[in-house]
């Protein structure tokens, strides 16, 4: 077939029209059915990073998303591929993350034939919309740029969740009738700016309260310097989620960290006389606890109507942008003139924190102290990230640690690691992650090396599944399927083409990881935890 065959196809269309948003790379494995998708990127000057497992792609788009602030991309191909996304796809709707899928599907007229052709799928717009925000089969090469657009209107102006769009094979490999205006990106539409009304009431509220709190959640990352200003103004602590974590500078007087899921940190928003809660649903996997319990005036701001009461209900509901409506809010509050001695209740956290798992804090002190300013750190649904580095680390700002406390999946870290180097090389990357999170995706240190990336991995290795294992011993089980065999993890990295060194002494690891850093390329540090 001539190349002329294939010069303008839909697969181009669509992802010009990416490109003319502003995403300059893609994460995802070339297949049979997607190379139209991949033909145009080097043409459109977009970086293709080829994981080693389309789970480790998604993640690798949202560690990208949260450093540029444009939608994570991931090609797949059909069948398989798109299923071995799904996790990720799962991560970023219950993350609220900006994450666009691509895929093939089978051509028109073939739905449901059940023929046995290859990665024949029954129906993968079904599959995928039961854990997106949407999915669409596309007819059309109009239809599919038309759904692109869709997409980057739900993440400039709405909850960012995943969508999906699968395009015929027919309809990708086919010329594109699709004209260059079309596939302009579209102006940014206004944003949501809240009640008058509402905004009134909250600022009245706020400007008598004796005793206000902040909680800021992932919605609110873009809000921070209106949040801290508006903190400031009434002397308000400001607590928040693991998502909204850095969004007020939390080496910040008023800043008590992301600590809510410690009641110590709860119960400085529970005894609130009005609680200010930006952009989150305050959910268990957050919380540790089934609901915050709120004894004041609670003010809810979130883009979505359906957070405005979602686990706590408000007395004041303002739909709309949060760094809209914050910056309202700030203009109609006079200055307290009040300043909060938040010394007891840092005690009191620090106290709880260290209480519950004071080893696992001990290990990742020591670990801070090796890491550099700036540096961001993707974590995983690791001990030592949930029980201790989550508090211990204090960020000046929102992304820098990369984390997902509600799907609280494995493999994640490494991956979103790798995804936020390729986005940015001004500051440091590396990844906290548990050794049996690492062998959900040791595949994608191939991918790191290959990339060329400078990305440390710090394996904090507990020797398997530690908090199932006592899981099952408070349970009364013998443990059982938790205690794992491990690989020299040294010689592992080595194989790969990175490097690797094991810490022999607790003293060692903070210059050990200091000096990973500095060496660049991709490290792998070992820390086996029972034995230091």
């Amino acid at each position: 077939m001539s190349d002329d065959m294939y010069a303008d196809t839909a697969g181009r269309a669509v992802l010009e029209t990416i490109r003319a948003y502003g995403v300059t790379a893609v994460f995802g494995i070339p297949g049979t059915h997607n190379l139209e998708l991949y033909r145009p990127l080097a043409d459109l000057g977009i970086r293709a990073v080829t994981n080693r497992h389309e789970q480790g792609s998604g993640y690798g788009a949202d560690g990208w998303a949260q450093q540029t602030g444009l939608p994570g991309v991931v090609i797949t191909t059909s069948g398989p591929g798109l299923q071995n996304a799904m996790s990720a796809i799962g991560t970023a709707f219950c993350e609220s993350r900006p994450l666009l899928v691509l895929s093939p599907g089978v051509p028109l007229g073939a739905e449901f034939a059940d023929v046995g052709t290859l990665h024949e799928t029954k129906d993968a717009t079904a599959m995928v919309g039961a854990i997106a925000e949407w999915s669409r089969r596309v007819s059309s090469a109009a239809e599919a740029v038309d759904a692109v657009h869709d997409a980057f209107a739900l993440f400039r102006t709405g909850r960012p969740r995943p969508v999906h769009i699968e395009i015929p094979l027919d309809v990708l490999e086919a010329p594109a009738d699709v004209s260059a205006e079309a596939r302009r990106a579209r102006p940014v539409p206004p944003r949501a700016t809240g009640d008058v009304a509402a905004i009134a009431e909250a600022a009245r509220l706020l400007s008598g309260a004796q005793n206000p709190v902040i909680v800021a959640g992932g919605g609110a990352t873009r809000a921070g310097d209106a949040l801290t200003a508006l903190a400031e103004r009434l002397g308000a602590p400001v607590l928040t989620t693991l998502n909204g974590k850095g969004t007020v500078d939390e080496r910040h007087p008023l800043a008590l960290g992301s600590n809510l899921r410690l009641a110590a940190a709860r119960a400085v928003a529970e005894q609130a006389d009005v609680l200010l809660v930006v952009g989150s649903k305050l959910g268990e996997a957050e919380l540790w606890a089934p609901r915050l319990k709120a004894q004041g005036a609670v003010i809810r701001v979130d883009i979505s109507p359906a957070q405005l009461d979602k686990n706590l209900a408000a007395k004041v509901r303002i739909m709309g942008d949060a760094s809209a409506v914050v910056a309202a809010v700030l203009e109609a509050v006079p200055d307290s003139g009040r300043a909060s001695d938040l010394e007891a209740a840092r005690a009191a956290i620090d106290v709880e924190m260290r209480g519950t798992a004071p080893d696992t804090v001990a290990l990742a002190e020591l670990i801070a102290e090796g890491l550099p300013d700036g540096v961001i750190v993707a974590g995983d649904s690791s001990q030592v990230v949930y029980m201790a580095l989550g508090s211990v680390l204090r960020n000046e700002r929102p992304h820098s640690l990369l984390y997902t406390p509600t799907y609280a999946t494995l493999g994640y870290g490494l991956p979103a690691a790798i995804g936020a180097r390729v986005a940015q090389t001004e500051r440091p990357v590396l990844t906290v992650i548990g050794d049996g999170a690492l062998m959900f995706c040791v595949n994608e240190i191939m991918t790191a090396v290959e990339q060329r990336l400078d990305v440390t991995i710090v394996c904090v290795d507990n020797g398997g599944y530690a908090e199932i294992r006592q899981n099952e011993v408070d349970r009364g089980m013998v443990p059982i399927g938790v205690d794992l065999v491990q690989p020299d993890w040294a010689a592992l990295a080595a194989a790969f083409g990175a490097t690797g060194r094991r810490v022999e002494r607790r003293e060692e690891v903070a210059s050990s990881i200091r000096s990973a850093i500095a060496a660049g390329g991709v490290q792998l540090v070992h820390i086996p935890q029972n034995s230091l």
